[in-house]
Order: structure tokens, then C-alpha cells, then sequence
């Protein structure tokens, strides 16, 4: 796990918020580049890798990880000098007053909001609407900020990184354990020949993979991400999709796909014999890139294997490594049993 987890760090370090993956598609294709046969950056910014397996593959299969985060977009600058903003992707404002942000060119800020000295006593017990939040950068005003920033710019939450008590916090640590994930089995080798996608715009709509499953034509998809763990304060009973800590999560069915049943139940027992833990989504909650996938062309059976994530699309995510490690296992015997047409 220290090798996946040094190039976790290195991907959660990199800012990807969706439309503006530059920097972490940097990253991940310098890691894959060596061990690919064939690498393709497509129009909107995917990575597609070949690799070749020992043996030719029955089944034509594409593994999908989204390599974007939610973040905020400058929407206008005000005469004091403050950046208006909204979201990209699903983002919670309740968590987002005094989070430090930063932009591409390596501009931080501070995402601000009325003193606490000058609310209102009813406002005190509110969550502060998205319109009434800006980000400072410390300019005086709108002609110096204009000179560092413009609207349409977009910022990514500050990086944290931590792995103490077997749990990794970082800022889109589900994705990019996601994205290491994959980029680890892409560096070993699969049995089978297998096409690696690492997709853009996952959060504001799957086009990257919707565009990436066009391109690949596969037969076969296999869907990596992260699933919203609700075992925390408030998170009880019916709540809870699934457990942090209790293995990769299967589903059967989310918001957007009806995950092909055969390659479920597959994915369970690839768990059982490689002895990994492996537990169901209790629940039909949220959406990943295979609902973009497995409509594609005249449609596509698609599984997906998916990481307990806590806090998910907060500035700060926690997964952990005990699941990474269940997750790699399943992956890896899922997918050579489905390229292996068994």
C-alpha cells in the first residue's frame, strides 16, 4: 500500500476541478506513460491508455475513473475588489465559509462571509446562502483583482493530506484513490489486454466518460469511484449506504444505472476468492460515470466497484486503506474474469 499511497498524495496534491483537469491528467500520464502501449488525451481532456495483457482479451473491457473534483467558479468581481462565485459540481455551501481556496496559477484566497459581530440574531442560526459568499484574495479593488483573476477562473479547495489511523483526509481523496487505483493495476498488468480511462467532467454531468465510451467501444465497462459512507453522527439504520472500513462497495442500482447483474454478482464472488472485503450499497443513492457509460452505442454491461468515502465532495474527504486494498483485489479478479469472457 506505500507505493499507492505515495502516488494518492500526489494526486490528491493536484488540482482537477471539472473542465479544468490540466494538472492532475499531467500527473496521472506521467505515471502511466512508460507502462502503456498506446496513450490518447482526447478533445474535452480524457486519457485513454492500452495496455496490453498476456493474453488477448475475450471480452473487450474499459475501466473508468473520474479524474475531476467539485470546486467553485468565479462568477464577477465587485468593486471592493471580492470574487462573486458558484459552484462546480455539488458542493455543499454550509461548509464553505473560511475555507482557503486556490487558483492554477497558485492565487489563494479565502472564501468569506458577513462578521459574526454584524449578523442579525436570526441570522446567527441560518447556513449562509451561496449568493452571500465571495472570494478574497486580498486585492483593494476590482482592477487589481482583474489583473490576477477573471470570471469563468475557477479555484480548488486547499490541499490536506493525511493517513494517521488507517484513513486518508484529503481533498478528492475518493476520485483520485479512484484514479491511483487504476493506475496502479494499469503499472502491474492485467491478464487480459484492458483499456484504461481516466475521465473529465464527472461532476457536472459524466461527459468525459459519455465521450470516452464512444471513442473505446468496449464490450464490457467497469466503473471505479467512491459512494457517500453515512456512518457518522446523524447516519443510522436505513441511512447508511455503506460502511467506512467494511470493504469496496458493489451496487446494484443508483439514480442513473442498472448495473448488469451477472457482473454483480461476479464482482462478489471475485471478492470472496481473493479474499477481500466486499459489501453492498445498502441503498439506491447517488451516480458515478456509468450512467453515462452504459448507454453508450447500443449500450454497454457495465458493474461498478465503488470506495466508502465520508464527507464526500466536502473540501476534505476521508477514505480508508483498508478499503483501497479491497478494492484493488476485486478489480483486478472482476476484470480479468469479465475479459476473460467467464
Amino acid at each position: 500500500m506505500m507505493e499507492d499511497l505515495a502516488l494518492l498524495e500526489k494526486l490528491c496534491a493536484a488540482r482537477g476541478v471539472s473542465g479544468s483537469e490540466d494538472e492532475v491528467r499531467s500527473r496521472i500520464r506521467e505515471e502511466i506513460e512508460p507502462f502503456a502501449d498506446h496513450v490518447e488525451e482526447t478533445p474535452l481532456g480524457n486519457l485513454i491508455a492500452f495496455r496490453k495483457g498476456k493474453e488477448r482479451a475475450a471480452v473487450r473491457l474499459m475501466l473508468d475513473a473520474p479524474m475531476d473534483e467539485p470546486g467553485l467558479i468565479v462568477t464577477r468581481v465587485t468593486e471592493e475588489g471580492l470574487l462573486r462565485i458558484d459552484t462546480v459540481g455539488d458542493v455543499d455551501p454550509r461548509v464553505l465559509p473560511g475555507k482557503g481556496v486556490s487558483f492554477d496559477s497558485g492565487l489563494r484566497g479565502v472564501i468569506g462571509v458577513k462578521p459574526i459581530h454584524l449578523l442579525e440574531k436570526d441570522e446567527m442560526e441560518k447556513s449562509v446562502p451561496l449568493k452571500e459568499l465571495y472570494v478574497d484574495i486580498g486585492a483593494e479593488n476590482r482592477a487589481e483583482a482583474e489583473r490576477a483573476v477573471k470570471p469563468g477562473d475557477v479555484c480548488a479547495f486547499d490541499s490536506v493530506f493525511d493517513a494517521s489511523h488507517g484513513k486518508v483526509k484529503g481533498r478528492a481523496a475518493g476520485s483520485r484513490a479512484a484514479c491511483a487505483l487504476l493506475v496502479s493495476l494499469l503499472r502491474e498488468g492485467l491478464r487480459y489486454d484492458a483499456t484504461f480511462v481516466f475521465s473529465v467532467q464527472g461532476e457536472i454531468g459524466a461527459g468525459g466518460a459519455r465521450t470516452a465510451a464512444y471513442a473505446v467501444d468496449p464490450q464490457a465497462a467497469l466503473a471505479v469511484g467512491s459512494v457517500p459512507a453515512f456512518d457518522t453522527a446523524g447516519g443510522k439504520g436505513e441511512n447508511r449506504v455503506c460502511r467506512l472500513g467494511g470493504g469496496a462497495v458493489v451496487p446494484f442500482l443508483d439514480r442513473r444505472t442498472a448495473y448488469d447483474r451477472e457482473y454483480s454478482r461476479m464482482a462478489f464472488e471475485a471478492a470472496r476468492a481473493a479474499g477481500a472485503d466486499c459489501q453492498a450499497a445498502e441503498s439506491v443513492a447517488g451516480a458515478n460515470d456509468a450512467g453515462a457509460v452504459h448507454v453508450s452505442r447500443g449500450g454497454v454491461r457495465t458493474a461498478a466497484v465503488a470506495l466508502p468515502c465520508r464527507y464526500r465532495r466536502a473540501p476534505v474527504e476521508m477514505i480508508a486503506q483498508s478499503d483501497c486494498d479491497a478494492a484493488k483485489k476485486i478489480i483486478r479478479a472482476l476484470a480479468e474474469r469479465i475479459s476473460g469472457g467467464n
